[in-house]
């Protein structure tokens, strides 16, 4: 085995690092796709700006709430699942999309009173879409797949998170202020 491979089986939050930063620039190229950019108009900064924030923000964090969880609640059953999941839900997800949205507005370089504004009018439509989702992907991912696993499995079904993700920080705050899918 090759001394990278060792390494990142030896260190598994890299295992997470490596494809956060290869699938949300992925995401966001994708949501860029579907908006109906062509290649010449694609935003590079924003994969780029994505990718930084998948890479070293996203993967290590959700590394370290896999970890936690799996320590309070070490058996691998539904019952645990659940309640993993339902706490991810009022703990992790506020703060990751919080974080989300503050950190890449910063990216952009906007300013503090700026990317708190996009916060405070983003979050909760992306946090009512997230509660139709995340529980059930999580529930599974905390009673099926192994540990080991878990973030791997966790960044495949984040990449259409992130492609929403994407389309909800290039839309206009406006436009949220009315309803999510207000025009």
């Amino acid at each position: 085995m090759s001394r990278a491979l060792q390494w990142i089986k030896r260190y598994p939050v890299v295992r997470g690092m490596i494809t956060y930063s290869l699938l949300w620039p992925t995401g966001c190229l994708i949501q860029q796709k579907l908006a109906g950019k062509k290649m010449n108009e694609i935003d590079w900064k924003k994969c780029g700006r994505f990718l930084v924030y998948g890479g070293f923000i996203v993967a290590p964090s959700l590394y370290c709430w896999i970890r936690v969880a799996s320590i309070m609640w070490p058996r691998q059953d539904l019952r645990s699942a659940i309640a993993k999941a339902l706490t991810e839900q009022i703990s992790y997800t506020p703060m990751a999309m919080t974080a989300f949205y503050f950190s890449m507005s910063l990216l952009e370089s906007k300013t503090v009173e700026e990317s708190l504004n996009e916060v405070r009018v983003k979050l909760l439509p992306t946090y009512k879409v997230a509660l139709c989702i995340w529980p059930l992907i999580q529930t599974f991912n905390f009673s099926v797949v192994p540990e080991k696993n878990r973030v791997p499995f966790v960044s495949m079904c984040s990449l259409l998170w992130t492609i929403f993700l994407a389309y909800m920080k290039q839309k206009e705050q406006k436009d949220l202020e009315g309803g999510i899918l207000a025009k």
